[in-house]
């Protein structure tokens, strides 16, 4: 068979060229990561209650989701943490699992627990999703107009970018660091409540009966007049004065007790335990992380041109800056590596030149071994 190749250098010439080819094509098809995939598969179980401390979290959150996730099919073990208002659990398979099976089983066994947990962090939700560890690209947005505050900056990331950058292909995540979100806050006056016998739970109650969706159905659907009717319902309130005028309780002498008699209503951040500066002025933090098997190099440059062409619409005074960036480090090492097959390749030309004395016969081993290196990255 050998032989074959020996005697029709057509031949052998053809098939070196298409394995080369087909080499070529490995190359620019190739996952690029900034680190190799050896971490276990992932799943973070994120959940809010405003307002409890970390023993609260930890006792009516964390132990009920512990306890029904634990046991989760290809499970190794597990970690969590409880802060003010916030629970988080880790969840870590063995190698190989399958992440989009395993985010399946361990929401399956959340939504098992959700009975138990307080009704305050079923309404807020509790989250499950893959974790990805590999951020390929950190930004920095941030402001230097004046007007613009850290709510502004972080809620124009969430509306505008992030949605934006979670449709490039190959990103895993997209989320922006912080807890400025807009939300409205009630601020109670414990004095005034006092004079009035008010507890907190009864703003809540008056909350949950005033600020809803619903449907009040229809007129007319058995009357004899020729129209039907559907009534329509305001919803949910949309801002301060709308939230101001609920409705508390009627006082003994007839007077109607509204919210902002006994509380601040404004709207403000959903929490206030951080805060992010950048080059010295609000902003807040956005982190691109890669889905499993995607090129890196593809989503930096991708996700790179899409803020570009969003900057254009940038409110006055909106910037935003590169913080962590992993392709300069691929791009240093693939130069590293393209100037170590040049190397070896002279090397091994150089040294069979040196015993062999002649051009010809070092023409074989000179074609061959870039064939040869470059036809590996097809398989």
């Amino acid at each position: 068979m050998f032989k074959q190749f020996i005697k029709k250098p057509v031949l052998s010439s053809v098939i070196s060229i298409i394995i080369l080819i087909l080499g070529v094509i490995g190359i620019s098809t190739l996952p690029m990561s900034q680190y190799p995939d050896i971490a276990p598969p992932t799943v973070r179980v994120s959940a809010s209650y405003d307002g409890a401390n970390a023993e609260a979290v930890l006792n009516s959150v964390i132990v009920p989701l512990e306890e029904a996730i634990n046991g989760v099919e290809g499970m190794t073990y597990m970690t969590s943490t409880a802060s003010s208002g916030a629970a988080s659990i880790s969840v870590y398979f063995a190698l190989g699992t399958d992440p989009d099976i395993a985010a399946v089983n361990v929401q399956n066994a959340v939504s098992t627990a959700t009975s138990v947990l307080p009704s305050e962090v079923t309404q807020a939700g509790v989250t499950t999703e893959k974790s990805q560890s590999s951020n390929v690209l950190i930004i920095g947005l941030y402001s230097e107009n004046d007007d613009y505050d850290e709510e502004f900056v972080q809620n124009y990331a969430n509306i505008n970018l992030i949605p934006t950058l979670k449709r490039i292909d190959g990103v895993g995540s997209a989320e922006a660091f912080g807890s400025r979100d807009y939300s409205m806050r009630i601020w109670l006056k414990a004095n005034i409540m006092a004079n009035y016998g008010l507890e907190p739970s009864d703003i809540s109650t008056a909350l949950a009966d005033q600020n809803l969706e619903a449907a009040p159905g229809e007129l007319g659907l058995q009357g004899d007049q020729a129209y039907q009717y559907t009534l329509k319902y305001k919803g949910k309130l949309q801002n301060a004065s709308e939230f101001e005028d609920i409705i508390i309780k009627t006082t003994d002498d007839g007077r109607i007790l509204r919210l902002k008699d006994v509380a601040r209503v404004e709207l403000g951040a959903q929490s206030y335990s951080s805060s992010t500066m950048i080059n010295g002025r609000p902003g807040v933090g956005v982190a691109i992380a890669q889905s499993a098997g995607s090129n890196a190099q593809e989503i930096v440059e991708n996700s790179i041109a899409t803020l570009e062409a969003a900057a254009v619409n940038f409110p006055e005074g909106l910037r935003y800056t590169e913080m962590l960036n992993a392709n300069d480090f691929l791009e240093a090492s693939i130069t590293k590596v393209i100037h170590t097959l040049i190397e070896a390749f002279l090397l091994v030309f150089l040294v069979v030149f040196i015993f062999l004395q002649d051009w010809r016969s070092t023409l074989i081993p000179a074609i061959s071994v870039p064939v040869a290196i470059v036809g590996t990255f097809f398989s």
